[in-house]
């Protein structure tokens, strides 16, 4: 009964539409004031500071104090892939086709701290097709894929270090299979970054590839076997 009682209350947190909307709003990974959070889920500072300390208090939430101001951002990111995941199974609603969803958000996306939408889903499609990571239901890099990610300069003993799972399959909500996540996911979408492949989209999760970068991202994952058809 009381794991029964557990759901229920974690369901009605994350269920109401004023909280759902700030959710959605800090799965793009970025911390929040409860002044800009207000904004979006367009309620007062009052009642959205009440929404912010249930969501805070049930550990969905974690708060980051800096000097007079505090910061809210989801408390990990096995709380950012559960979003993901409830995003996903609420795109089956067949009154919301998928054309519908935003096209650079469908395209490229921030999940809290990885890549998300079509470009992450072929990113990892690739990484398994060239047998760089072990698995469909959950991921785990392979050898072959160690050697990957180091020659990239990606340190995957710092992150196998980290409390931190090293992979995590993560639901795509658009695209309704797997991307990844975890610690190695977000060093990859870091690194797209770095190399300025990539941009976020000013107040937005979408990711915009410069021309130049799609190619050098399309060119690095791809699997051999495609370039060879």
């Amino acid at each position: 009964m009381s794991e029964a009682a557990d759901l229920s209350k974690l369901a009605a947190l994350i269920g109401d539409p004023t909280r759902a909307r700030m959710l959605t709003m800090l799965m793009g990974g970025t911390a929040l004031t409860a002044t800009e959070l207000a904004l979006h889920g367009n309620v007062s500072a009052s009642t959205a500071s009440s929404h912010l300390a249930k969501l805070a208090e049930a550990g969905i939430l974690k708060v980051i104090t800096q000097g007079r101001h505090r910061y809210f951002r989801l408390f990990d990111d096995e709380v950012a892939s559960m979003l993901e995941t409830l995003s996903g199974i609420a795109a089956r609603d067949t009154s919301r086709p998928k054309s519908r969803i935003e096209p650079a958000l469908a395209a490229a996306r921030v999940c809290y701290d990885h890549l998300a939408g079509a470009a992450g889903v072929w990113m990892a499609d690739q990484l398994r097709a060239r047998g760089f990571l072990d698995g469909r239901d959950s991921f785990e890099v392979s050898s072959d894929g160690e050697r990957f990610f180091r020659e990239w300069s990606i340190d995957l003993d710092a992150l196998s270090r980290a409390r931190r799972p090293l992979c995590r399959t993560c639901l795509d909500w658009s695209e309704r299979r797997f991307h990844l996540g975890g610690a190695l996911g977000a060093a990859i979408l870091q690194r797209i970054f770095a190399l300025r492949w990539a941009r976020r989209e000013l107040e937005s999760r979408a990711i915009l590839f410069s021309p130049l970068g799609e190619r050098s991202f399309r060119s690095l994952f791809e699997s051999r076997q495609r370039r060879r058809s």
